[in-house]
């Protein structure tokens, strides 16, 4: 039975915590020995579904369906396919496993034989090239990012009046690590202008014929500073849902950047742009990039431009000449992990609540992270633990809450190391609002970049604390006291609350 969080309860326990312990007995087993980074795969298209896209899920006739691929996932349709973490805990944790890590398809999953699959150089290089997926794992270096991606649509379900498309929540982001190939040293091996006005299009192979080619133009600077061609996440080989062979990583930027099934790389002065990238009134190349992953306010149509020299989408609001801006870096976010929505909890034995969740901000860096308890009446500065691997993975950050009996909505806001915090709710589209104030987040038409707190809150109940055992000794018939009485159960329940303590602060 799933809660409003996909939160499995059949025999108390989550799926996620099902996962986790069959994960464990591999480990002891030894059948996951020698893996550094548990084994996953992430999506990362994002947004904007096209026509004929379902809602409801269908289980194919020659294999096992997506939620069983994914079990850690809610499936939004399996054709094409689409799933996001399905419960906060997820948030938990520094590394998303495969199983709860979202995807995103505007397309069916392709079919792809890596021996046989090519990614071609073209433009404004000295020689035009095909390259192979073995060249491309072994004729370069080899880079590991951690990247918390997350589709440019994530949380657009908040959005009110609703926007079209997949309606994701809380769940369409994760972070993972990403192993692959420098574009740089590509484009420099074969001569391609990199100068730093210069922009690296990007297309996808997965478009059945007569649909547009999912192209995405990403500026050069960025290219030549840590773009990959992706083609391990976790340790393991990317999974066709996630874009197997290969993949465009752009770290720190919104998923709709990090082209799936990479098959050409065109070096250009400008963006896709005009007639030369359509046929006819088809957008056959700039649907994507020049259309779709805009923020356009209600009753507008964005405005198309050939080349920007602006790619953070807060400066781009700011801008006065970019009304629309086009969804690159990403906007400062945090997620509550624990407790979970509709949670109810018992206070440990200093009578306080343990609150803890992920942060991140894309190319910038998470400053600080408050945690309210009454409803954002009041805030309290959290603490951040764990790694710090990369400056595009998210920040654990956990919260020492002096819980007492009742009913809470607790909320977290993340600030960046420019000062923005998370506004409080999405505006209306009737304020055709296009810039983020300190209590709203523009509505979009695409129902975009969703960053406000109060749609992630969570509600939680707070039990009274569990009474201490009273010390005074009585003598039992046999002459003992219950003092000394101490049961297999009592010694067990004891190690295992030492266990979660340890676990807890590690």
């Amino acid at each position: 039975m799933l809660g409003e969080n996909g939160d499995d309860d059949t025999n108390g326990q989550t799926r996620r915590q099902r996962y986790l312990d069959r994960r464990r007995f591999l480990m002891a087993s030894g059948a996951l020995a020698g893996v550094g980074i548990l084994s996953s795969n992430v999506g990362g298209q994002d947004e904007t579904t096209t026509e004929g896209e379902q809602e409801t899920t269908t289980a194919e006739d020659d294999g096992p369906s997506l939620q069983e691929g994914y079990p850690g996932l809610r499936i939004l349709s399996e054709d094409p396919e689409n799933g996001e973490a399905a419960s906060l805990e997820t948030y938990q944790s520094y590394i998303t496993p495969r199983e709860e890590h979202y995807i995103r398809n505007h397309y069916a999953t392709p079919d792809i034989d890596e021996d046989e699959w090519t990614v071609s150089l073209t433009g404004m290089v000295d020689e035009e090239v095909e390259l192979s997926m073995d060249e491309i794992r072994h004729g370069y270096s080899t880079e590991t990012v951690i990247h918390a991606m997350q589709c440019s649509g994530n949380g657009r379900s908040y959005f009110d009046p609703q926007v079209g498309g997949n309606q994701w929540t809380f769940g369409a982001v994760g972070n993972t690590a990403w192993t692959g190939t420098p574009i740089s040293e590509i484009l420099e091996e074969y001569g391609a202008n990199t100068d730093s006005d210069m922009w690296l299009s990007v297309m996808g192979g997965e478009a059945p014929d007569g649909e547009d080619i999912f192209t995405r133009s990403i500026p050069m600077e960025k290219v030549m500073d840590d773009c990959l061609l992706a083609y391990e996440m976790n340790g393991s080989p990317i999974s066709s849902d996630h874009g197997f062979p290969v993949r465009l990583l752009v770290p720190g930027w919104y998923g709709n950047n990090n082209v799936k099934w990479v098959n050409r790389m065109h070096v250009m002065d400008m963006m896709v742009y005009g007639e030369e990238w359509e046929e006819g009134d088809q957008r056959l190349y700039t649907h994507w990039q020049q259309y779709s992953y805009r923020l356009t306010p209600i009753d507008e149509e964005a405005e198309q431009f050939e080349t920007i020299d602006l790619f953070d989408i807060e400066d781009q609001m700011q801008s006065e000449e970019i009304r629309h801006p086009y969804i690159y870096d990403q906007i400062v976010k945090s997620l509550i992990g624990y407790p979970v929505q509709d949670a109810t909890v018992s206070p440990g034995p200093g009578g306080t609540v343990e609150v803890i969740g992920v942060a991140w901000a894309g190319d910038d860096e998470v400053e600080t992270v408050e945690v309210s308890t009454d409803g954002g009446d009041s805030w309290e500065e959290a603490e951040f633990f764990g790694p710090v691997e990369t400056p595009y993975s998210w920040r654990q950050f956990r919260y020492v809450w002096d819980a007492e009996p009742g009913e809470y909505t607790v909320y977290s806001r993340a600030t960046d190391e420019e000062g923005r915090s998370q506004p409080a709710t999405i505006s209306d589209p009737d304020d055709q609002l296009v810039e983020i104030t300190d209590e709203e987040f523009p509505w979009n038409q695409g129902g975009y970049c969703a960053t406000a707190y109060e749609p992630h809150g969570v509600s939680v109940t707070v039990e009274a604390a569990a009474e201490e055992p009273d010390e005074t000794e009585t003598t039992a018939e046999d002459g003992t006291t219950e003092a000394d009485e101490t049961t297999e159960a009592d010694e067990t329940e004891t190690e295992t609350d030492e266990l979660t303590e340890t676990t807890t602060t590690t």
